[in-house]
């Protein structure tokens, strides 16, 4: 049995409100009922996400929503029974689900980027068993990737390569069903990538994450002990030396507007439950000279909300802007990607985040202002937002973006490609 093959492992089903929910259901077809089945899945999530955020259990249920929706598989083969879309509809769907609950957007982000990692750097046909793989199983994918710790270390053994080290952060932990490591090759500078099943001895979850936001993420730390690859199963290496292309650079452009996406779609969901709250439950102001019967009339609420709106809709059309370009490159010859090229997407996807977070933050802070003092009590829960927002956007300074943008505009300068760019 080959390592791809061993690949293949099962996870059991968990229970969760959408069992049963689309048996029977054609698969969708367009895009249009592509972000129509992410709509359901967000309904299905909004209900109870602060709950599920209190308790901060293993988000098992939540993955098999993903999974028994298809949204895991938006971006496979259709061949292999996968929804065959692209990735400027992709992102969308991100935001959609984010906008019922920020983590499982997150996860659901993440996912996208690492199922589309053999793409970005594997031979082809690596790519054509991984992409097989997972659609088929319907898997999930997790990722040790964080490049702020040591990178893993990587040893030769004959025909194999042996993985070990730690990591602070892997988003999906223990609910993925494959995790993509990285680690640099013993007495060499050679990074390498590997797909390998979650579910083995050798990956052992601390169980640690337990932050102010983003909480159902699966975030925490990993130790990798002496995990075995094939050499044949290293991504993009051609007897044992790695073929290089600007398209392998594309990974920090792409799940930077993750970031961005599932940051709008938290946004989003902050704006709409707090105007829900304005609507039922905040009451006027009756001491300020221009005394309104309902909360609704009040001139500043009105103000504001419009305030807050337009700023979303600016922040959403720049992000599916940039969405529609790397789109455009991602589905392209690997080939014809050219480092000048990458680099103004890069500085578009940038702004995005940039907006995306600043006026996020503002929102999630704001709505406190339109609800009303009573809205701050916990079993409101309007605090989710911020706190899922606040977390993820200090994932790296936006510093440093506004710099990326500032060089492009004064300088007509890209920024070259690195673990954060």
């Amino acid at each position: 049995m080959t390592h791809t093959e061993q690949l293949g492992v099962s996870t059991a089903p968990t229970d969760g409100s959408s069992a049963g929910r689309w048996t029977g259901s054609p698969q969708p077809s367009s895009a249009e009922e592509w972000l129509a089945r992410a709509r359901e899945v967000s309904d299905i999530l909004i209900v109870d996400a602060v709950d599920r955020d209190r308790a901060n259990l293993t988000p098992h249920a939540e993955v098999r929503l993903l999974k028994d929706s298809g949204l895991v598989t938006l971006l496979g083969p259709v061949a292999h029974g996968g929804g065959g879309q692209s990735w400027e509809i992709a992102y969308q769907v991100i935001r959609v689900v984010a906008r019922g609950d920020g983590s499982i957007g997150q996860l659901l982000g993440y996912h996208y980027l690492w199922a589309w990692a053999a793409r970005l750097v594997a031979t082809d046909e690596q790519i054509a068993a991984v992409e097989e793989l997972y659609t088929r199983n319907n898997f999930l994918f997790g990722g040790a990737v964080n490049p702020r710790d040591s990178d893993l270390s990587v040893r030769e053994d004959g025909e194999e390569l042996v993985f070990s080290g730690h990591k602070s952060f892997s988003t999906g932990g223990e609910v993925a069903d494959l995790t993509v490591l990285e680690g640099v090759l013993e007495g060499t500078e050679t990074h390498i990538f590997a797909i390998v099943p979650t579910s083995q001895p050798g990956i052992v979850f601390g169980g640690d994450w337990d932050n102010l936001g983003q909480r159902l993420t699966e975030s925490g730390s990993v130790e990798i002990r002496q995990v075995r690859v094939p050499w044949s199963d290293a991504a993009g290496f051609v007897g044992k030396v790695f073929q290089p292309l600007v398209y392998n650079t594309l990974n920090v452009p792409a799940i930077q507007l993750v970031f961005t996406n599932f940051y709008l779609g938290i946004t989003q969901g902050a704006l709409e439950t707090a105007a829900e709250y304005t609507r039922s439950s905040t009451r006027a102001w009756p001491y300020g000279g221009d005394n309104k019967e309902r909360a609704t009339d009040e001139w500043y609420l009105l103000e504001g909300y419009g305030q807050l709106q337009s700023k979303l809709w600016a922040d959403e059309a720049i992000a599916d802007r940039a969405g529609a370009e790397i789109s455009r490159v991602l589905h392209e010859p690997r080939e014809d990607l050219t480092p000048r090229r990458r680099g103004e997407i890069a500085v578009l996807i940038a702004a995005a985040k940039l907006r995306a977070i600043e006026d996020g933050l503002e929102t999630t802070s704001k709505i406190y202002e339109f609800t009303g003092a009573r809205a701050s009590a916990n079993a409101v829960g309007l605090d989710i937002f911020w706190r899922n927002l606040r977390t993820h956007s200090l994932h790296d300074p936006a510093a440093y973006k506004k710099r990326e943008v500032g060089q492009y505009v004064l300088l007509n300068e890209v920024p070259e490609p690195s673990w954060y760019t």
